[in-house]
């Protein structure tokens, strides 16, 4: 086993996180900006012992990759100067790298943030240097393993100039019975015209709390592919943000979540043009049954002089039970004047005009409906290229929906 000595830099920031997180109060239901939709008072934070995650043998895969992939190691086990390995070890290892690095991406304080910079125990860093390019996925799993604990997890992911790289990661339970939280932050760093494809899914115990920043900078020239499945958890709220930061940057953000029983989903997006030129594409839809909710809010933000800004999100909610409830709210801050932002939103049941005319062909109703949910959320897989990453997606769903519907 490694023995591993956190360098002096990143002591010193776990003991700084650690102070501001014991100043800081947690976010209050309708009292706090953002925090209108998703009331946590049933968190006992403090009453949550820290415990690190599990082995990814230990939890049911969402995402079946079903390839010759690249998994952390000790070593730098990778070809060309790429790093896959745990946070804490990079920090030893490579200070250069981590010290600059992390923390610079998510930058919003709050009590979530600040307790992962403090606690956090599960961490990866995936590096991959100027101009090379990775061939095999980068596979990632992260397991709440405890039950009755809190898992801070972090990843850091930097992609330098010219450099390509596609990375799994998927957040598990192992039992999928078991309460507690998970608290994750994830930061993307993407290089002057690198690529990035970043796959990332969630399938918590039910009983769960999930909370996590995410957040991508996007280099001139650069392009983010980034997709994101919500499948599990009891409760909790996810921000999501890209910052198209260099002239000619791009991201395309595609997102799912399926949701039943009590389940309570919140996803926060947010698409910021901070540069000339620069392209943005998020489309999220959403499954739910039983008494289930689900929230989705997206901005997108042109900053002042982000001339020449094509934009556009949208979020479609199908709602398979007359309990479930879900909120779509697109909103746009432009502050330029050459743009192009649209934005679209809908939620409605299933249509019984369509499962009439399917009953009408002589489907069963229970096939009927299976058919319509799987049409509705057709448009979000087909966004994806075809190879393994769509594969994995619709299989995913696929499994969730059999979850939901029966059969």
């Amino acid at each position: 086993m490694t023995t591993i000595t956190e360098p002096e830099f990143l002591q010193k920031r776990r003991a700084d996180a650690a102070a501001e997180a014991a100043a800081l109060a947690l976010p209050e239901f309708k009292g706090e900006v953002g925090w209108e939709f998703t009331p946590i008072t049933e968190l006992d934070l403090a009453g949550l012992d820290v415990a690190a995650g599990g082995a990814e043998d230990e939890a049911e895969h969402v995402l079946d990759v079903g390839l010759e992939v690249i998994r952390p190691d000790d070593e730098q086990s990778v070809a060309d100067g790429v790093l896959v390995m745990g946070l804490s070890l990079a920090a030893e290892r490579h200070p250069e790298i981590v010290e600059r690095h992390l923390g610079s991406v998510v930058t919003a304080r709050t009590r979530f943030t600040a307790e992962n910079d403090a606690r956090w125990t599960d961490g990866t860093l995936v590096y991959v240097p100027r101009g090379v390019r990775v061939a095999e996925p980068i596979s990632l799993t992260t397991v709440h393993r405890q039950a009755g604990s809190a898992l801070h997890h972090r990843l850091l992911v930097v992609l330098d100039e010219g450099a390509q790289a596609e990375v799994w990661h998927q957040t598990l339970s192992a039992d999928l019975e078991a309460d507690g939280m998970t608290n994750g932050v994830v930061e993307l760093v993407v290089g002057q015209n690198a690529h990035l494809r970043f796959v990332d899914a969630q399938a918590l115990s039910e009983r769960a709390f999930v909370f996590a920043a995410q957040r991508a900078v996007v280099g001139r020239d650069a392009t983010l592919d980034w997709v994101t499945l919500g499948l599990g958890s009891a409760n909790g709220k996810v921000f999501l943000e890209t910052k198209l930061a260099g002239q000619g940057s791009r991201a395309n953000v595609t997102g799912a979540y399926a949701t039943r029983g009590r389940q309570h989903l919140d996803y926060d997006t947010l698409q910021e043009h901070a540069a000339l030129d620069t392209d943005s594409d998020l489309a999220f839809r959403g499954i739910l049954a039983g008494r289930s909710s689900t929230v989705w809010r997206g901005m997108i933000q042109v900053d002042p002089g982000a001339q020449r800004t094509d934009a556009f999100q949208e979020s479609r909610n199908l709602l398979l039970s007359k309990q479930a409830h879900a909120d779509a709210i697109p909103g746009l801050e432009i502050l330029a004047n050459d743009v192009r932002c649209t934005h679209a939103a809908a939620i409605a049941q299933i249509d019984p005009e369509q499962l009439f005319y399917l009953r009408s062909h002589g489907l069963a109703p229970d096939d009927a409906r299976r058919l319509v949910v799987e049409g509705f959320l057709e448009a979000i897989v087909g966004r994806l290229e075809e190879g393994p990453v769509r594969q994995a997606v619709a299989a995913a769903i696929e499994r969730r929906l059999a979850q939901m519907l029966g059969g």
